[in-house]
């Protein structure tokens, strides 16, 4: 009897419904799509960099985990005092760029014979290594989102690049150009952002980062094996109090919507609700009967914005191929739990009002 007059409820005013599920729908989709949307590109960004081979990186003082938004480059003649110690196969150095022209890009600076060493080269799809100054090599996926082929020319930095190759995705950018060119467009002449390092074996990690630390003290000193567990949200400065403040908002509005579609629902009920108490309906049936609406309500709106969040992938997705959004099942669960608590705790002061009318005057309520 309970289950029928939620339902019936429900569709008796279908707009009012439809928006409600909308708001919790819109509310579950950016909670989901901005975790997923900050993880995906921590995750993809650290596979990327352990892809590159090394087993070590060499930072500049104060450099956060998030490279490509690190400054303070660094003598490049740090790299032959590195390749000098015990263990150490060799060191590659390398200057990197943030680019925010035409999407946004980390542009590696690399020396191409040392980078090779370190990382084992490229696997090429189209094209050759880097011969000139102006030669740019572009991963598969960069090069299908900007929509490059060899020989093409890219404007980068003010600067027109040649693409010399189109290279398998997954050694650290997706841009690389000579460092040396690099370093005069952007006034770094002789410096590096990070140096990348390969042990003769992957067991004397830990010995070179304790002879690195003591050569250079104020630099961070990090095996690339782990980069993975190190490109959380909250290792990045700033980023968790963004999450927060998204799911805050995101909370708010579907907090809003159910409370004002709730309240909106007693005062029109209140004759309804006048029947009911005089029928014999206690206060807490009829508060049972209002947070099962909203339950009901809120299962709807999670039901749509999980859909909608796997479609607003697909669209982003559409229109930047690189772009990466990790939809889990654990944040697709917390964002139901989110939203049911929120339409829950809307929905409490209308149902309490409602649970406290006069059967009488509500009977005589028009």
């Amino acid at each position: 009897m309970m289950g029928h007059l939620v339902v019936r409820n429900l569709f008796h005013r279908p707009m009012r419904t439809l928006i409600g599920v909308a708001a919790i729908g819109v509310e579950v989709m950016l909670v989901i799509i901005i975790v997923g949307l900050t993880s995906g590109i921590l995750r993809e960004t650290a596979k990327r960099i352990e892809g590159i081979g090394a087993d070590i990186m060499v930072q500049a003082p104060a450099a956060q985990i998030l490279i490509g938004f690190s400054g303070s480059p660094m003598p490049i003649k740090i790299a032959d005092k590195i390749a000098e110690l015990k263990y150490v196969q060799a060191v590659s150095p390398a200057l990197l760029q943030f680019n925010s022209s035409g999407g946004v890009d980390v542009v590696y600076g690399i020396d191409r014979d040392t980078f090779r060493d370190v990382s084992g080269g490229f696997v090429f799809l189209a094209g050759h290594d880097m011969e000139g100054p102006d030669d740019l090599i572009i991963d598969d996926w960069a090069a299908k989102a900007k929509k490059l082929k060899v020989g093409d020319t890219f404007n980068l930095f003010n600067h027109d690049w040649k693409v010399a190759a189109i290279v398998e995705h997954g050694k650290g950018a997706r841009l690389f150009v000579p460092i040396a060119t690099l370093q005069d467009l952007v006034g770094a002449r002789d410096k590096a952002s990070i140096f990348l390092v390969k042990c003769t074996h992957p067991d004397h990690t830990e010995d070179v980062m304790a002879e690195i630390k003591e050569l250079l003290p104020n630099h961070p000193v990090r095996p690339l094996k782990d980069f993975m567990t190190l490109m959380t949200s909250t290792n990045i400065p700033g980023l968790q109090t963004f999450i927060n403040a998204m799911i805050a908002l995101a909370v708010t509005i579907g907090l809003l919507v159910i409370f004002l579609t709730m309240y909106t629902t007693v005062l029109e009920r209140t004759r309804d609700i006048g029947v009911l108490k005089s029928l014999g309906a206690s206060k807490i049936l009829i508060v049972r009967a209002l947070l099962a609406e909203t339950s009901l309500l809120c299962l709807l709106g999670i039901a749509a914005g999980i859909g909608l969040s796997y479609l607003v992938r697909a669209g982003f997705l559409l229109l930047w191929p690189t772009l990466s959004i990790l939809i889990t099942p654990e944040w697709i669960l917390r964002a139901a739990l989110i939203a049911l608590v929120g339409a829950v705790f809307g929905a409490s002061y209308p149902a309490w009002v409602a649970s406290r009318k006069d059967p009488v005057e509500a009977l005589t309520y028009d």
